[in-house]
């Protein structure tokens, strides 16, 4: 039944009217049989509503969905600047063939791969190749990219500085500062790659404006070690749930991890009689970490009865059904997002797996740790992003913080 999964009746309502109304029930069971979780089972809900809602504008018949139409959802999806588009058009190709084996909608036919944008192609090869950049960045960017070169064409010789911007301020106009930012980055990036290939003329990059942002200007989120403690105390050590959550929650706080290695570690990263951790971070740069004594703990009993049966080399897997390596970094937030809610942390500063990487930072700089240590530890790039973290020790701030002038002293 659905109402184990949608709580708010106005949401069960809408969803009971849709044309999918009849099919949701017995297809959020036929989920649960298979062993999905009750939240992607609820993820899975929402999408294929939408999708449904979305083709009955449009006057399409559930007996005549097929494949073909995924591809307009999609566009419909890009239009409004949804970065999680293919998760939803996953969810509703998985309905379509729940249908298909219900025989409501046709038998698929064999269909042309849609057209691909060749220019965005070589873009994609030429930022790995140049830039090392990793596939989640580049289905980022392509999100922002596609509809950039829908617009202007794909013959960059016909791109002029004018038709840049008008497409920058109708279509980013109205979206936040962080995927603007994200936006303009992304077509910064293309337009540089199109002057390296000689296909547009140099300094045309420099036509997309900057997005406002005052770096380094706030003081880092982070949690007192504490509660970073009471976070990692919070597992169940005795379901392979626990065991692999404890050991996620240990390499992010004690190692300082981000959520995308995590996602991305092997089972051959780890060199057990060195005790070392190689990390490939951004950029393709690796590094070798060593490994604490309580982390290697974790990671052996997870391993040892925790982790499923599985020939994948990541490391880290989900628990439920289908069990897979995990599909993108949310998941690792998502983890501690849930460790937060049990141990009890009612307002931290973010809820996200990076909260814990500034909180390792952070103690390591209380603990008498210099910049460079922590540097190096965390993979900055930068000088100036580790400085960052000098700013913690607030009480000490306030002691060489001059007055300011004609007012009165902080």
């Amino acid at each position: 039944m659905i109402t184990d999964y949608v709580r708010a009746s106005h949401t069960l309502t809408r969803m009971r009217a849709s044309c999918v109304g009849p099919y949701l029930d017995d297809y959020s069971s036929t989920m649960a049989r298979e062993g999905f979780a009750t939240l992607t089972i609820s993820d899975h809900l929402r999408s294929v509503v939408q999708f449904a809602t979305w083709a009955e504008r449009r006057g399409v018949n559930v007996a005549y969905w097929e494949e073909s139409l995924l591809a307009g959802f999609r566009r419909h999806l890009a239009r409004r600047g949804l970065v999680k588009r293919n998760r939803a058009v996953g969810h509703a190709t998985q309905f379509l063939e729940y249908l298909r084996a219900l025989c409501v909608i046709a038998p698929a036919t064999t269909t042309p791969e849609p057209k691909r944008v060749e220019i965005l192609e070589q873009f994609a090869s030429w930022m790995v190749r140049h830039r090392g950049v990793t596939t989640r960045t580049l289905d980022r960017y392509g999100c922002v990219l596609e509809v950039f070169v829908a617009a202007l064409g794909e013959d960059p010789s016909s791109y002029a500085v004018a038709d840049i911007r008008a497409f920058i301020v109708d279509h980013l106009g109205r979206r936040g500062r962080c995927e603007t930012r994200m936006a303009v980055t992304a077509i910064r990036s293309f337009l540089r790659f199109l002057v390296a290939e000689g296909q547009i003329a140099p300094g045309i990059e420099h036509c997309v404006p900057t997005v406002p942002q005052w770096r380094l200007s706030s003081l880092p989120r982070y949690l007192e070690q504490p509660d970073v403690d009471r976070v990692v105390a919070s597992c169940d050590l005795s379901t392979g749930h626990g065991l692999r959550d404890h050991a996620i929650l240990l390499l992010l706080s004690r190692l300082g991890l981000r959520a995308g290695d995590i996602v991305a570690m092997t089972l051959d990263d780890i060199d057990w009689r060195r005790s070392t951790l190689r990390v490939q971070g951004k950029s393709c740069r690796e590094a070798l970490l060593p490994v604490p004594q309580d982390v290697g703990d974790a990671l052996l009993a997870y391993l040892e009865r925790g982790r499923p049966r599985s020939d994948s080399p990541r490391m880290f897997l989900t628990v439920l059904a289908p069990t897979r390596p995990f599909a993108s970094s949310s998941a690792v937030s998502d983890i501690v997002r849930f460790a937060l809610a049990r141990a009890g942390i009612r307002k931290p500063p973010t809820r996200g797996a990076h909260l814990l990487r500034h909180s390792a930072a952070t103690a390591m700089l209380r603990a008498g740790g210099s910049l460079e240590t922590i540097a190096t530890v965390l993979r900055h790039r930068s000088s100036d992003t580790t400085a960052h973290y000098a700013k913690v020790d607030v009480a000490t701030l306030r002691q060489i913080a001059q007055p300011w002038p004609g007012g009165a002293s902080c």
